[in-house]
C-alpha cells in the first residue's frame, strides 16, 4: 500500500488519469466520488512527510482563485466529499493568502450538518500507507479497518501529519483500536475533526499541483488522476 497524490502525478511521476464529469450540486447520484468504489483519489495521509511549514504555493493559490466555479467545485470535492463544503469554499474565492483559504475551509467544516458529514464520510476510503509496512501489519490493518466499518458504517478517517512512514502503521492500528471503544456519537465527532484536518492537507496538495501546467490543465478539464 502507498500514499497517492489526490490530483494526479507530479512532473516526473507516472500518471493514471480518470475522467469525472463536473458534479451537479443538487444530485447525489452524480457526485464523482459516489460512483463505483475504486482506488481513492487521495489518501488520508496526504501530507505525512512534506516537511514544509508552508506547503501552499502562491502561484497555485492564484490559479485556484482563477478556476471556473465548476472546476473549483469539482477539485474541492476531492478534498472533502461534501458538496455543500465544496460549494462554500469555491464561492468565497478569491483568497488573498493560504491562511484565508484554510480559515474558510475550517469554517465550512465546522458548519457541516449531520447529512453533510455523512455524505463526506461516505466518500472516504481506508488510509493508505507509505512503503515499508510489513505484510503482517497490513493484514492487521485490513482486519481492523473491516471491523471499524462494520461498527461505524464508514471508513476510518485520520490525519497522521508529523509521523514518518515507518511510524504510520503502528500509529494507525493503535488509533483504530482506541477509537473502536468509543460510542458512535463520540467517534463521529472525532471523525469530523479528522476530516477537517485531512481536507486542509488535501488543499495544500491541490495548490501544489496547480503550480504545474499539467496540473492546471487537469483541473480545468475535469481530469483527476488516482495513483495506486
Amino acid at each position: 500500500m502507498r500514499s497517492c497524490h489526490p490530483f494526479g502525478s507530479l512532473p516526473g511521476e507516472n500518471p493514471g488519469c480518470v475522467r469525472h464529469s463536473p458534479p451537479h450540486v443538487d444530485s447525489v447520484a452524480e457526485h464523482p466520488r459516489h460512483a463505483t468504489r475504486s482506488p481513492p483519489l487521495s489518501s488520508h495521509l496526504p501530507a505525512q512527510a512534506r516537511g514544509s511549514s508552508d506547503p501552499f504555493h502562491g502561484s497555485g493559490l492564484a490559479r485556484f482563485n482563477a478556476l471556473s466555479p465548476e472546476s473549483a467545485h469539482a477539485a474541492l470535492l476531492h478534498c472533502c466529499g461534501s458538496r455543500r463544503w465544496a460549494h462554500r469554499v469555491a464561492a468565497h474565492r478569491p483568497y488573498p493568502d493560504a491562511g484565508a483559504l484554510l480559515a474558510a475551509a475550517d469554517e465550512a467544516s465546522y458548519d457541516l450538518s449531520q447529512a453533510d458529514l455523512s455524505e463526506a464520510l461516505a466518500c472516504e476510503f481506508p488510509p493508505e500507507l507509505e512503503q515499508g509496512a510489513s505484510f503482517a501489519a497490513l493484514l492487521a490493518l485490513d482486519a481492523a479497518h473491516a471491523e471499524y466499518e462494520r461498527t461505524f458504517g464508514h471508513a476510518f478517517v485520520i490525519c497522521l501529519d508529523g509521523h514518518t512512514p515507518e511510524e504510520q502503521a503502528d500509529q494507525l492500528l493503535a488509533a483504530i483500536r482506541r477509537r473502536m471503544e468509543l460510542e458512535v456519537d463520540e467517534e463521529r465527532a472525532i471523525s469530523a475533526d479528522e476530516l477537517r484536518r485531512v481536507a486542509q492537507a488535501r488543499l495544500a496538495d491541490l495548490t501544489r499541483w496547480l503550480t504545474s501546467t499539467d496540473g492546471m490543465s487537469s483541473v480545468e478539464f475535469g481530469l483527476f488522476a488516482p495513483v495506486g
